[in-house]
């Protein structure tokens, strides 16, 4: 598997990066109790609206973001379970950071759900800092931000 690179999604990508998502977030259903949001999201549109980019070929690796007037939003960041430890998730957040910078951007914000504690040891190595814990439903979530210099 190739997974240089990151693009931007196309219309032919929409069934990897489905299949990418749930590969990512099945192992959390049990756990959190409830789907991840990522794993019912609408990715043909989210292709289709410009904020999927992926890695790899076959895709291995995606962020979903989204343009805010004073932040870039990280929406999902996956990576097949199959790559974990090549240093992919490293280069996706990396590329959200170069991102924001080119629309702009000063800061990125995301939120993870309070039980995947994974990423709680993840997003402060990436420079995230911890803004809220807040309940949205079912979902139990910290919100982070990175701002970026």
């Amino acid at each position: 598997m190739n997974d240089e690179g990151i693009r931007q999604a196309v219309a032919a990508d929409v069934a990897a990066v489905k299949a990418v998502t749930d590969a990512a977030f099945t192992p959390y259903v049990e756990r959190i109790g409830v789907t991840p949001v990522p794993m019912g999201a609408d990715h043909a549109a989210n292709v289709a609206a410009g904020r999927v980019f992926v890695t790899g070929d076959p895709v291995i690796g995606l962020v979903v973001v989204e343009a805010h007037e004073d932040h870039l939003f990280l929406d999902s960041v996956a990576v097949h379970p199959d790559a974990h430890g090549r240093g992919v998730g490293r280069r996706l957040l990396e590329f959200v950071d170069a991102h924001a910078r080119v629309l702009g951007l000063s800061e990125v914000r995301l939120y993870t759900n309070a039980l995947m504690w994974e990423n709680q040891k993840i997003y402060p190595r990436f420079g995230y800092e911890v803004v809220e814990r807040r309940a949205d439903g079912p979902y139990d979530r910290i919100h982070y931000r990175k701002r970026l210099d």
